[in-house]
């Protein structure tokens, strides 16, 4: 399977990511935080398009600390990477969640643990579906490709 990926391709899978996010975690966390769909839906599109700025800016960040410094990415620096990512988006997004919500620390925290724990296993089983999609696609093309051609 082929790795590359247009930056056309790279800007709709993430596209999708976050819609596909926003479809699935607005009426969970409407249901479990006990707010209006469109209260909810709000937050989590703020969320989302926060998560977007800080991808790019945090991952410009660290490749660029990680070129001065001459190290690569290693199984470490990745584990360092996802952990400094989720904690910085964390504390963007948790002063959003008090202020629009109006709800305190703890109910605001308990909320951003459970977007946590919700797109841990969100974003893997995206990903690989993706994948999985985009291999299948290509193979199919390429079937094509050499049926026209042949």
């Amino acid at each position: 399977m082929s790795l590359h990926k247009s930056r056309a391709e790279r800007i709709c899978q993430a596209l999708v990511f976050e819609a596909l996010a926003i479809v699935i975690a607005t009426p969970l966390f409407a249901w479990a935080m006990g707010t209006g769909m469109g209260e909810m839906g709000v937050l989590t599109f703020a969320n989302c398009l926060i998560a977007l700025v800080w991808n790019v800016g945090f991952n410009t960040g660290f490749d660029a600390l990680l070129r001065r410094a001459g190290r690569s990415k290693t199984v470490a620096a990745r584990v360092v990477h996802a952990l400094l990512f989720e904690a910085g988006l964390f504390a963007l997004t948790l002063p959003l969640a008090m202020w629009w919500l109006e709800i305190g620390l703890a109910e605001a925290f308990a909320l951003e643990v459970g977007m946590v724990l919700f797109f841990l296993p969100y974003s893997y089983v995206y990903h690989w579906g993706w994948d999985v999609l985009r291999a299948r696609w290509l193979a199919r093309r390429a079937r094509r490709s050499s049926a026209t051609s042949a």
